[in-house]
């Protein structure tokens, strides 16, 4: 017999949902977009030609519905990599286990996982209002750390590069890196850049912003942006994609993120209207998502 996950670990509520996402089995789709704001949410499903489910629970807001004969469902995770770990452990288990049994299934469902979201970039020619995929996501989050996961060839390469580059894990924690989904990404070509992202786990000093407390490490950024290794550059920065990439692949879904560029670090530009970027960004991922 399967092993049995105790109540601890897998919190189902009193209607049959998972905890914090507040979602049954049969309310999500194969296909999900993420964003990290709530409001965001129905900002993606107004263009559904019709919405089928609505939940909230704390930061989570999550819209099930149809665009065309499509199935997807929109969910917000909040910000940051912690907030990843909650929603992407939670949609895989609304798809890999069996909330009657408690037992992970025999057979396993792939998951389409597709963030929309902001970022800044790191190399000048990426505009402000452009849009970016991320090829890779480098995490400096910790993150994965916590997880078994394996790597490439090409990624592990990659990433001692990175580690290399930047002396890194001499300053905080080991880095991680995994890819984007190859049969989601090679659907987002026309119109959008690609480029390794770097996810950061915050706002500030993380992404070397300075208010009132100075660094520890105030070259960072710098060395970002110098980073080549063949025909690889860091193109952004942001707060979600290293632990959507490493926690998807790990659970065998496919993943990509996408991002409207609001601000240009190294310009230090930023975008006059980032509500219309974001705006054109959902479109234009709603478009070719309808097509796959």
């Amino acid at each position: 017999m399967a092993n049995t996950i105790a109540e601890s670990e897998l919190i189902i509520n009193d209607r049959g949902a998972i905890y914090h996402l507040n979602l049954r089995p049969e309310e999500l789709a194969p296909t999900v977009i993420t964003v990290g704001d709530p409001d965001r949410v129905k900002e993606v499903s107004k263009y559904f030609d019709k919405i089928e489910f609505t939940t909230s629970h704390r930061e989570f807001v999550t819209h099930t519905g149809f665009l065309g004969s499509k199935r997807i469902s929109v969910v917000s995770t909040g910000i940051g990599p912690d907030n990843i770990d909650i929603v992407f452990n939670e949609l895989d288990a609304l798809v890999n286990i069996d909330f009657t049994t408690r037992s992970i299934k025999r057979d396993l469902t792939s998951l389409n996982l597709v963030r929309i979201g902001t970022c800044g970039a790191l190399q000048k020619e990426f505009e402000v209002d452009s849009m970016i995929v991320s090829s890779y996501g480098i995490g400096i989050d910790n993150l994965m750390n916590y997880y078994q996961h394996d790597n490439t060839e090409q990624e592990n390469e990659l990433l001692q590069q990175f580690i290399q580059h930047t002396k890194i894990d001499q300053h905080f924690s080991r880095p991680y890196m995994h890819s984007a989904g190859s049969s989601l990404r090679m659907h987002f070509v026309d119109g959008f850049h690609h480029g390794m992202t770097v996810t950061c786990p915050g706002f500030y000093g993380p992404q070397g912003r300075v208010l009132r407390l100075g660094l520890h490490y105030p070259n960072f950024i710098d060395l970002l942006t110098s980073f080549s290794y063949g025909s690889h550059k860091i193109a952004n920065f942001e707060m979600e994609t290293s632990a959507i990439y490493g926690l998807g692949s790990a659970l065998g879904h496919q993943c990509l993120s996408i991002s409207a560029v609001v601000a240009n670090r190294i310009s230090q530009t930023f975008s006059p209207d980032g509500k219309k970027a974001v705006e054109g960004t959902i479109q234009k991922a709603l478009n070719v998502l309808s097509g796959i």
